[in-house]
């Protein structure tokens, strides 16, 4: 592991608190991916079931959405929070809540009255979008705050390893539950035992909160604040207030990485377990052995953005994923049960453009923005794309519309989504290189440089 030769942040506490983000995000998206994998498997024919498949995968994947629907508020009320109290105690508040969220959605009923389980689900599933949305933000930037500035990408992609070890994480739990169980079995009980598992996040909180530090900028921060208490500021109002384009631009430049992931690995769960009649337990492996893949990608990604710039890797990882996703969707769509190599292939390259974006993402939103606003905008930033993500698969359903044949029509969706990144993101490098983006930025922080603190407004 890289170590700080600058005396800037002792390396044990860099890797502390690295490893504190990476493991804390890998539970906190095990609790979030493994509902949207329900919701593949198993809601659509139990509390969704009707006479239509397409109908019942709609609503089921509609209950996914309102987690990401939930997502941005949770990111504004844990930036109002991180900006005034810290990163820590929100970073335990959100694991806290996202334990016990997703061990009551495995207590869901089966039972008579057709609305409760649905209204239930809609309910705990908001408040697994409320802890991500407060979760993300105070893991990126314990990571972040804590290295030294010439491996912030480094040490920053640790926290974004949550995405791939959560997904590894689920997968496992539901091919052993469907491995271990009659196809009878899973739908009644087993299903619920993976959700169930998520209260030992519970003592992983207790961990973060008894063992890590807070961050030094939050520090430089709080003593500005304490120096002048009369003053009053809402972090939140103030970022909106003073870099409005800069949060929407960000947002616009991470959709296509969201989009591209949740279609990919939830999306065409549900494609080819419905259409295509592909075995659950082969495709969950296929999207395993890519996620396992990812793993490496991520933090060697984000030592790369400390060598070449965040920006530049972010942006060829919208490039990637531009000119892949036709190609990924019509291998997709040619998939069978007799030959899944090709869906092994269009996941396998896929998670590899991911990664360019993946192991950047928390970096790059972190360093848009100064110290006293920073968990406010980056959390808002990247939420603010969630939603989208969050209705990816709806949208997939949607445009395939029952008919196999229409996959190609999902790969051309992904790639005008991610041209539109590359716009936004062009748009940031320019305005940020050569003229204020916002009437703030410019005195923010740059990719290359040590972010230093604004006078706190």
């Amino acid at each position: 592991m890289p170590t700080d030769h600058t005396g800037e942040r002792p390396a044990p506490r860099s890797a502390r608190a690295s490893i504190a983000a990476a493991i804390s995000t890998s539970l906190e998206w095990y609790d979030f991916f493994i509902y949207s994998t329900a919701a593949a498997l198993v809601f659509n024919v139990t509390f969704f079931a009707t006479d239509s498949t397409v109908v019942s995968a709609l609503n089921s994947f509609a209950t996914v959405a309102v987690g990401f629907i939930a997502r941005p508020i949770g990111g504004i009320l844990a930036g109002q929070l991180g900006d005034r109290y810290g990163r820590k105690p929100v970073l335990v508040g959100a694991v806290c809540l996202m334990a016990v969220a997703t061990f009551l959605i495995g207590c869901v009923p089966n039972t008579q009255a057709v609305w409760l389980a649905p209204t239930l689900l809609v309910i705990l599933r908001i408040c697994q979008g409320l802890a991500v949305g407060g979760q993300w933000g105070g893991a990126v930037l314990i990571a972040t705050e804590n290295a030294p500035a010439h491996l912030r990408g480094f040490y920053g992609s640790f926290a974004q390893l949550g995405v791939p070890i959560g997904l590894v994480l689920g997968n496992v739990a539901f091919l052993l539950a469907t491995g271990l169980s009659s196809s009878d079995a899973f739908l009644s009980w087993v299903w619920r035992v993976p959700f169930w598992i998520s209260l030992v996040m519970l003592p992983v909180a207790f961990a973060i909160h008894r063992f890590l530090e807070e961050t030094p900028e939050f520090k430089a921060v709080a003593a500005k604040i304490a120096q002048t208490p009369e003053v009053q500021r809402s972090p939140m109002l103030d970022v909106i207030r003073r870099n409005p384009g800069t949060i929407l631009m960000a947002a616009g430049a991470n959709t296509i990485g969201i989009v591209f992931f949740y279609i990919m690995i939830t999306g065409s769960v549900q494609f080819v377990t419905t259409y295509l009649d592909v075995a659950r337990s082969t495709v969950l492996t296929w999207i395993l052995i890519s996620c396992v893949v990812m793993v490496p990608l991520v933090p060697a990604f984000g030592w790369l953005s400390d060598r070449v710039g965040r920006k530049l890797v972010f942006a060829i990882g919208s490039a990637a994923m531009m000119i892949w996703a036709i190609p990924m969707w019509l291998l997709i769509g040619s998939s069978s049960p007799t030959s899944i190599w090709p869906f092994a292939v269009a996941v396998l390259v896929g998670v590899v453009a991911m990664a360019l974006q993946t192991g950047t993402q928390g970096t790059l939103f972190a360093e848009l923005f100064p110290p006293e606003i920073r968990f406010s905008g980056a959390s808002l930033g990247y939420q603010i794309s969630a939603i989208v993500g969050g209705f990816a698969p709806f949208v997939m359903v949607a445009i395939i519309n029952g008919n196999p044949d229409n996959a190609w029509r999902v790969g051309l969706f992904l790639t005008l989504l991610a041209a539109a990144s590359l716009l936004c993101l062009y748009v940031i490098v320019k305005k940020r290189y050569h003229g204020d983006f916002d009437s703030q930025v410019s005195a923010g922080v740059d990719d290359d440089a040590q972010p230093q603190a604004q006078p706190v407004r």
